[in-house]
């Protein structure tokens, strides 16, 4: 792996790395798109923790929004995650 690509996969798995940010990508894995006003009830915190959590894996890269209305929709960006996936599994087969 060169500099860039350690530098970016630190930085996805860095937002990958708190719980409630790790339950939004799974939920969005399950659910496919999601408003950002569903998440607070089912994470059982505020409306600017959310805020601020989305934002950090939305500037990651992790996920990409839709504007619909007033709400703003999320979804995985499968690009990032297959970067995650690649980087991973680079480090599994080395480990052998």
């Amino acid at each position: 792996m060169g500099k860039d690509e350690v530098t970016r996969s630190a930085a996805l798995l860095r937002a990958m790395g708190h719980p409630i940010r790790l339950g939004i990508l799974d939920r969005l894995r399950a659910e496919g798109e999601i408003c950002a006003c569903d998440f607070t009830e089912h994470f059982g915190v505020s409306q600017p923790t959310i805020s601020g959590h989305l934002r950090t894996l939305r500037e990651s890269g992790l996920v990409r929004t839709r504007r619909n209305g007033t709400q703003i929709c999320y979804s995985l960006d499968p690009g990032a995650l297959c970067d995650v996936q690649r980087m991973v599994g680079q480090l599994c087969g080395s480990a052998s």
